[in-house]
Formats: structure tokens, C-alpha cells, sequence
């Protein structure tokens, strides 16, 4: 049966990263570690204000559940996170620790399997999009800067969300070719959305991410109707009744693993979205690369991702899968690959 142990670390970001809610200079994040027979498998969830998460909070759900993930064989994940779902709730400030039990899980099968976790889903490796890497809100010269020194990237996210937001994607615009995607995390009303659609377009944006607050579901319709770009959610997508919800409203999703509980409903979630005939993504949480070597497994159900988390750190605490570039470049290793710099737990 797996041994359950988790830490709390600190990630450092190279640079402030501001969005439209505020701003982050370290990163607080709980690593889960199941271990059996010598392997260990690994899990990440990070703290987070707007859903009320807290490293006390997921300390507190890890030690409620810690007899029903130390009594279930580890070579059935499904069967242990039934148990575990019985106390913990995929929704809400319990799905950030339910997402790093669900990855650690996971891995600890692919590891004890000795494959990884995308073979033993049956999935296509071969098949992986580009990542995004992710320009925070700024002054426009800063904004500026940081592009210029990630240039050989192919895609930048821009968070927008502020008083100059088309000026901001005017000037990124003049310094590079690349393909652009804006996230306005919840910042712009339904007619500021549609204004800005057609000169975004111009600019060589691909999509616009949750451009109104998740509530405002007749301001999304009128946004799905108006906007000449298509339109991806993410505060509107957290868990998997909201997939349906979404149709109708937006062109595709943004998947979050720590908003809704892990790989396991992620990939029920991406499977229903396709079904309705919208695109599918994956976002990251400025993740270690424990948490990003766990979305690498789903690259290839992806129309997007956006897992650059790892590559905003000034330090990491794992090595696993590497995004360069855009590039997800996966190890040869089972589970999700990854491993604790400083061994385990």
C-alpha cells in the first residue's frame, strides 16, 4: 500500500508576474509524494487566493484521507481516488489537494507499470502542441523587455485586463511575428470584449481567454455571437459540469488540473469538449515542473496548452518534462517522469 508524504515549498519567480487580480513574486506549493516498492510518485498543488486555497487548508484535506490512500492498492488509481473522493470534494479550495494526491497517483502507477502514464492511456505521444510562454501585466517598456528576451518562443500569452490594453498588443506586436493570445482573466466587460475583437484579429491574436467574470453567462453569448476571434474559458470552466455550461458560450476550454481535481476528470473534461465540438486546452498555475510533467500526459488530446509554469521560476525543485521553446520535450522515464531534485520526501 503507498505511503503518503507531503512538503510545502517556495517557488521564486524570475519576475513579478502581475495579472488583472494582482500580483506574485513567490509561489507557495505542496508537493504530494506516494511511495511503494522503492517508487515514488509525485503531485503539485499550489496555493491560491481567488479560490481560497492555503497551504494549512490542503495540509488539513491531505491528513483527513491520508488512511484511505494508505489502505488502497496503488496499482489501481481509479479505486484510490474513489476512496479519497468520498471525503474530498473535485470543486473548490479541496480540488487543489485532490489534484496533487490524483498526479502523484498516477505517476506511482506509470512508475510501478514502468510506462508512461500517456502509453498506458493509450494516447498518440507523437502528437503535442506548442506552449505558450506567458507575459504578466506591466509597464508596455517591461512588457516590452520580457517578450524581447523570450523572442525564440512561437506563441506569447499576454495578460491584459488594464486602461491600455490594445496599446500594450500594438507595441508587443511590433517586436515579434509570433503567434499572440490574450487573457484578460475576468477583466473586460461583453461590449469591450467585442470592441476589441476585430483589432485584435488585425494583430495577429489566435483567441481571447475568459474575457468576462465567469457570472456574467448572457455577457459570454453575446461575446460567442459578436467576436470575430474565437473565445476559450477558463474561470468558466473549473469543473466538469461546467464543460456543458460552456457550449454555446465559448469556442473552447482551458482545463486547470488543480481547479478541477486532477488527470482524472481533466481528461473526461477534454473528452466532452471535443464531443461538443469545442476546442480543447490545458493551463498551468506557475507550476514546479512536477506539475507540468503531469500535463505533459495530455498533450496529446490538445489543441492548446499554456505549461510554462515551470519556465517563470528563478529555481525549480524537479526535473521531469522540459519545455523549451514551446517545446515540450518529454524523459524517458514511466509515470509522468519526474523526480525531486533533492530525492524523496
Amino acid at each position: 500500500m503507498p505511503e503518503l508524504r507531503y512538503r510545502p515549498y517556495e517557488l521564486p519567480l524570475r519576475e513579478t508576474f502581475t495579472i488583472s487580480r494582482g500580483s506574485t513574486d513567490v509561489q507557495p506549493t505542496m508537493i504530494v509524494q506516494l511511495g511503494e516498492r522503492g517508487c515514488y510518485g509525485y503531485g503539485e498543488a499550489t496555493t491560491n487566493r481567488y479560490y481560497g486555497v492555503t497551504l494549512d487548508r490542503m495540509a488539513d484535506a491531505l491528513e483527513r484521507v491520508r488512511p484511505a490512500i494508505e489502505a488502497t492498492p496503488a496499482e489501481r488509481p481509479d479505486e484510490l481516488l474513489a476512496a479519497v473522493g468520498h471525503t474530498l470534494r473535485a470543486e473548490g479550495p479541496d480540488a487543489f489537494p485532490l489534484c496533487a494526491i490524483d498526479q502523484a497517483a498516477h505517476d506511482l502507477w506509470g512508475k510501478l507499470a514502468g510506462k508512461p502514464l500517456a502509453e498506458l492511456w493509450g494516447l498518440d505521444r507523437t502528437h503535442a502542441p506548442l506552449s505558450n510562454y506567458t507575459i504578466g501585466i506591466d509597464t508596455i517598456p517591461k512588457m516590452v523587455e520580457k517578450l524581447q528576451k523570450w523572442s525564440d518562443w512561437p506563441i506569447f500569452k499576454i495578460k491584459l485586463g488594464t486602461d491600455n490594453d490594445l496599446e500594450i498588443v500594438r507595441e508587443l506586436r511590433r517586436c515579434t511575428d509570433a503567434v499572440f493570445r490574450v487573457d484578460a482573466n475576468c477583466g473586460w466587460s461583453a461590449d469591450q470584449a467585442i470592441d476589441y475583437s476585430a483589432e485584435l484579429k488585425e494583430l495577429g491574436v489566435e483567441f481571447i481567454e475568459q474575457p468576462l467574470p465567469a457570472e456574467d453567462t448572457a455577457g459570454a453569448e453575446r461575446v460567442f455571437a459578436g467576436s470575430p476571434l474565437p473565445v476559450v474559458a477558463d474561470e468558466s470552466c473549473v469543473v466538469e459540469a461546467d464543460v456543458a455550461r460552456c457550449a454555446g458560450r465559448f469556442h473552447g476550454v482551458n482545463v486547470k488540473l488543480m481547479k478541477c481535481g486532477g488527470l482524472a476528470p481533466a481528461r473526461r473534461m477534454l473528452e466532452e469538449a471535443r464531443g461538443l465540438g469545442m476546442k480543447t486546452m490545458v493551463g498551468c498555475m506557475t507550476e514546479s515542473t512536477v506539475g507540468i510533467s503531469a500535463i505533459a500526459q495530455l498533450l496529446p488530446m490538445l489543441d492548446y496548452v499554456d505549461m510554462d509554469g515551470a519556465a517563470l521560476l528563478a529555481s525549480d525543485i524537479a526535473a521531469g518534462a522540459e519545455v523549451v521553446r514551446g517545446e515540450c520535450r518529454l524523459p524517458d522515464a514511466p509515470g509522468s517522469g519526474v523526480r525531486l531534485l533533492d530525492g524523496p520526501l
